[in-house]
């Protein structure tokens, strides 16, 4: 069974920092596509943050480009976000998140509050 932990989430002030960590375990039938990053604000969509392909290219929005890094450490199975420069609006559910040919593993969410 695929599991995935995020941790690191937190109560910070804007300027601050936090990292997000996941770790992935279990087995991943037919390979990871990708790694990524979703957050979802209350009464928001859930959308992508950032994400890495299995040949290492990052894709991320513009409003976090800059102040996130995606990393991942595939010894490991750890995937992780650097997340500078907090703003009030960064505030959201963050979820780890794992594509496979066959489907989408998701964790359970960390909650990322940045006050003003």
């Amino acid at each position: 069974q695929v599991q995935l932990v995020e941790s690191g989430g937190g109560l910070v002030q804007a300027g601050g920092s936090l990292r997000l960590s996941c770790i992935v375990s279990g087995r991943i039938f037919g390979g990871v596509d990708s790694v990524a990053w979703y957050r979802q604000a209350p009464g928001k969509p859930r959308e992508l943050v950032a994400d890495i392909s299995s040949g290492g290219i990052i894709n991320s929005v513009d409003s976090i480009k800059g102040r996130f890094t995606i990393s991942r450490d595939t010894a490991k199975s750890m995937v992780y976000l650097q997340m500078n420069s907090l703003q009030p609006e960064d505030t959201a559910v963050y979820f780890c998140n794992v594509r496979s040919p066959i489907t989408n593993y998701w964790g359970q969410g960390t909650q990322v509050t940045v006050s003003s």
